[in-house]
């Protein structure tokens, strides 16, 4: 597995605490910032990780702004991707179980450096489950196309 992930200035601790869990995962990864507490615009980071997932280049991407709402809003703009936000691990779970998730959105100001590592590591480590959820997340797809 390869993933992308990138924050704003609002979401670098969380992002650096990511990075340290993937590594300790052995997960390959593509670090696309931001590099400091300067203030970026999130579509500038959120757009770039979902393109790098929807084209299939990185297999998941996982975003950290200050909510997660603005990466998320922005990340569900490219096609093929499905962005979660995300801030508790039952979310993280259900969300691969039943709605195959490919990007992760969380936010730095809501949740704290544990808990952000615990549902990256359950979203990270869950599979989709398939089954009756497929055809469920198939028309999402069909939508899109048209």
């Amino acid at each position: 597995m390869k993933v992308a992930i990138a924050s704003d200035h609002g979401g670098i601790n969380i992002r650096k605490e990511i990075l340290q869990l993937m590594e300790e995962m052995n997960i390959e990864y593509e670090d696309m910032g931001c590099e400091d507490g300067c203030s970026v615009d999130y579509p500038d980071y959120a757009i770039p990780v979902a393109e790098k997932v929807a084209s299939g280049e990185c297999d998941r991407g996982i975003l950290v702004c200050g909510t997660g709402i603005g990466m998320s809003i922005a990340a569900n703009k490219v096609k093929g991707i499905r962005c979660a936000l995300v801030h508790d691990v039952f979310s993280a779970k259900a969300t691969r179980l039943h709605n195959d998730s490919n990007v992760l959105a969380m936010g730095e100001r809501v949740i704290g450096p544990g808990l952000a590592r615990e549902i990256a590591k359950v979203w990270l480590e869950t599979d989709f489950e398939g089954g009756r959820h497929e055809n469920r997340v198939r028309k999402i797809t069909d939508y899109e196309s048209r």
